[in-house]
């Protein structure tokens, strides 16, 4: 998802019909991302049974896309500056395009995730590109318009992902099982791709711009030893291997670390992580993006597998989620997060552990005898807050920085929400089958109580965070 910053540059005339036209373009791309990253979460099941892939392809089919995209999204920003806009979103959107085209057509687990990663590339490449593109060519006005439409989109995208995955599977179109949550691609691909190359206006990039390569090379070294590490450790036991791998991560993360505090061009600028407010704010939305979007996954895991739901009933059962994001997301960006700042993070945070305790209670009650739809109302109120959180986060801890690091921290955060989801997913997963040994109501308690551990250690970094999102950054 992409944070949404004004660090206004100068403006180039645009008519408003083509503001609106780049403005639904962007749009259109950033919905592809945030439904690939979640598209996965209700059909793991389906597609692990007929590819034969077990629980090492359910862990990775999400983990594998989040993680190409979370590395590489500060990279695909600079390479942008450098080459120019347009080129970039015009690659990204091809490459996306092909690669989900792969992942629909792969007959076996390797080129399926080979397909996911390549995705999460070129994603990537395509995702940062249309943020710069309406700075640089829309009124102030109209990007006010724009960021007032991204959250509650945004937000109903990353449920609406597993939602559109569930109906998809269940009406079994052509024959093709699961296959064409990823072949829709191709459509939407092809359409992004010849409005685009129709409207965005050309720039030639400035040359000069630097891209840390080495810096992105520690970071996915580091990002990989650590998920390769917990999910192989999690699936086939905790040998030799998955502990080196974890062990060359942390080394690898050091090494980064070192790196962004050296180099002459970091990915990560070092005034922005002395500033508390947005380190906060980055530790915040890691841990709270890490465990709600780990618990979509394990919930419909839970709901398929515990509740022997189908993929429909599951994708239905998750669908009050979905619309409570939206009306909160709507709500927040109607002029709550101006009013409130940080209080509507903390809101947000008390609703997503009452709606969490309200499931875990039900668990407790039920265990795998639950009515799958006496969960609905528990899963409004999740939703609910998620809604007046998630773009909330991001907003806030904007509030302390310089105007000159707006686009650096904008990227910072927008990568730390994609590493978030990888880690989330995988983590969750790895903790639900590990737990599911002593039963799926077991798996699903556990889940809930370290989802509850994760969002509730977050409720006191809120407090450092900055008191107000900066007055140009509501969206």
């Amino acid at each position: 998802m992409t944070t949404m910053t004004t660090s206004m540059t100068e403006t180039r005339p645009t008519s408003s019909r083509s503001m609106w036209a780049i403005l639904a373009l962007v749009l259109l791309a950033d919905a592809l991302d945030v439904i690939d990253a979640t598209v996965t979460n209700i059909a793991a099941p389906t597609i692990a049974m007929e590819l034969h892939g077990g629980q090492g392809l359910i862990k990775w089919l999400g983990t594998a896309y989040m993680l190409a995209m979370g590395v590489l999204l500060m990279v695909g920003g600079r390479l942008g500056d450098k080459y120019g806009q347009r080129r970039l979103f015009l690659i990204g959107m091809t490459g996306f395009t092909v690669a989900s085209a792969v992942a629909g057509l792969s007959p076996d687990p390797a080129l399926l995730i080979v397909a996911r990663v390549t995705q999460g590339a070129f994603g990537a490449l395509l995702i940062p590109q249309g943020m710069g593109i309406m700075t640089k060519t829309f009124s102030r006005e109209m990007l006010t318009k724009a960021f007032g439409l991204f959250g509650p989109l945004l937000g109903a995208a990353t449920v609406g992902g597993p939602v559109l995955a569930g109906l998809i599977i269940g009406a079994d179109l052509f024959g093709l099982s699961w296959r064409p949550i990823f072949l829709i691609n191709l459509v939407l691909g092809v359409i992004g791709l010849a409005v685009a190359v129709r409207i965005l206006p050309h720039d030639d990039g400035d040359h000069s711009a630097v891209v840390d390569g080495w810096g992105s090379g520690l970071l996915a070294g580091a990002m990989f030893g650590l998920l390769y590490g917990l999910i192989e450790g999690s699936t086939n036991g905790w040998t030799t291997i998955p502990i080196a791998a974890i062990v060359a991560g942390v080394a690898f993360f050091a090494a980064f670390a070192h790196r962004q505090s050296t180099a002459a061009d970091p990915l990560l600028k070092a005034s922005l992580l002395r500033n508390r407010g947005f380190t906060s704010g980055l530790l915040v939305g890691l841990a709270v993006f890490a465990a709600t979007i780990g618990l979509v996954y394990v919930l419909s895991l839970f709901l398929q597998e515990g509740l022997h739901a189908s993929p429909r009933d599951a994708a239905l059962a998750l669908l009050p989620l979905t619309l409570g994001i939206i009306g909160s997301a709507f709500a927040a960006m109607g002029g709550l997060v101006a009013k409130l700042g940080r209080t509507l993070i903390f809101i947000g945070l008390a609703i997503v552990l009452a709606g969490c305790g309200w499931v875990l209670a039900l668990v407790i009650a039920s265990g795998t005898g639950l009515g799958l739809w006496s969960l609905t109302p528990a899963f409004f109120v999740i939703g609910l807050g998620l809604g007046c959180c998630s773009s909330t986060i991001f907003d806030v801890a904007m509030g302390d920085i310089n105007p000159d690091e707006a686009g650096s921290a904008s990227g910072s955060l927008s990568s730390i929400q994609q590493l978030a989801a990888g880690m989330g997913s995988a983590a969750a997963t790895s903790i639900f089958f590990q737990a599911a040994d002593s039963g799926l109501d077991h798996a699903m308690k556990i889940s809930l109580i370290v989802v509850l551990g994760l969002v509730a250690l977050s409720v006191p970094l809120v407090t450092l965070m900055p008191r107000r999102a900066p007055e140009e950054t509501h969206h």
